[in-house]
């Protein structure tokens, strides 16, 4: 008898179009199987008045999900990387990483076109302290306030909240369709000026490890490269024990058999920004290497600090 495959999925439109993503992709290896998503309303998705830092950080978007996978309630499910803290679920595995959407922050301006044009005070939305500290580092005028909710609704208030601009991540925007709208005032964010979230422009499809019918089929639609580079940042990481209350920021990239990798701490205001930098072939060796590099400049005091606030 042919199996249903039950895809756990949180309620958002990217989130389901992000699983639906996924779900064809697999029909492209699989034609014979069926596909159903279950909705699962995280607490994440339930508190939008909070910062996630205040509240459990992003792994508020995971739990209720990697709950259902433990209780076989589902068989995978879809996350956005970013999301996913660096220790699973006992039980739990990453069973596949696609190939990646641009992992850049990309502005979206009120009235302006970009920012260099963004007025002195300018009022930007963000809730993440990673875009908040590079931001002012770079520019310590700007007045940061939060904001929260999915794409559509911060879009939404970029107007009738009167922000100059709000930031989002680009391949949320990309996946949504909305790189294609003419409406919108965009503009990436280079790296050089704000590194990107660990994991940000990929997705991970977790399952439960026991399950080797659903990871070989998984398996299908891994991209190695981008596992790669993942993995490096998902090991800074979890060596620094980073969450969203960190301004914490790793990217890497790969070219033939070398792996970059940039990784950044810093402080709430962005008066201190820590960085470095390593290449070299083993994705793991260069995560710790990275990290330990930050330790020993200073940056467990600075996560000391701002987890005692």
């Amino acid at each position: 008898m042919k199996r249903k495959i039950i895809v756990g999925s949180r309620r958002s439109k990217l989130a389901l179009t992000q699983s639906n993503w996924v779900i064809n992709k697999l029909k492209e290896n699989y034609p014979d199987f069926d596909f159903e998503i279950k909705e699962i309303v995280t607490k994440g998705d339930q508190i939008l008045d909070v910062t996630l830092s205040k509240v459990g950080g992003k792994g508020l978007f995971v739990s209720e999900v990697e709950q259902a996978l433990s209780d076989t309630a589902i068989d995978f499910a879809v996350h956005s990387m970013k999301d996913v803290p660096s220790s699973l679920k006992e039980g739990l595995v990453i069973g596949a990483i696609p190939k990646r959407e641009s992992p850049l922050d990309c502005f979206v301006f009120n009235q302006v076109s970009s920012l260099d044009e963004l007025p002195k005070g300018a009022v930007i939305g963000t809730s993440s302290l990673r875009r908040t500290a590079q931001l002012l580092k770079y520019r310590p005028d700007f007045v940061i306030k939060p904001i929260r909710g999915n794409i559509d609704t911060r879009l939404q208030k970029l107007h009738a909240e009167n922000f100059d601009a709000i930031i989002l991540a680009k391949a949320g925007l990309s996946r949504m369709g909305w790189l294609k709208n003419t409406t919108l005032k965009l503009e990436d964010i280079p790296a050089e000026l704000c590194l990107p979230a660990v994991g940000q422009g990929a997705l991970a499809i977790e399952c439960r490890e026991s399950d080797q019918q659903i990871r070989d089929m998984l398996a299908s639609i891994h991209h190695e490269e981008t596992g790669v580079c993942v993995e490096a940042e998902r090991v800074f990481l979890k060596q620094l024990n980073g969450g969203c209350e960190i301004p914490i920021a790793g990217f890497a990239t790969k070219m033939g058999d070398v792996i970059h990798f940039k990784g950044l701490v810093g402080n709430a205001d962005g008066s201190i920004i820590l960085e470095s930098e390593q290449t070299g072939a083993n994705p793991s060796d260069i995560g710790n290497q990275v990290a330990e590099d930050l330790l020993s400049e200073g940056a467990d005091t600075i996560i000391k600090e701002l987890r005692n606030t």
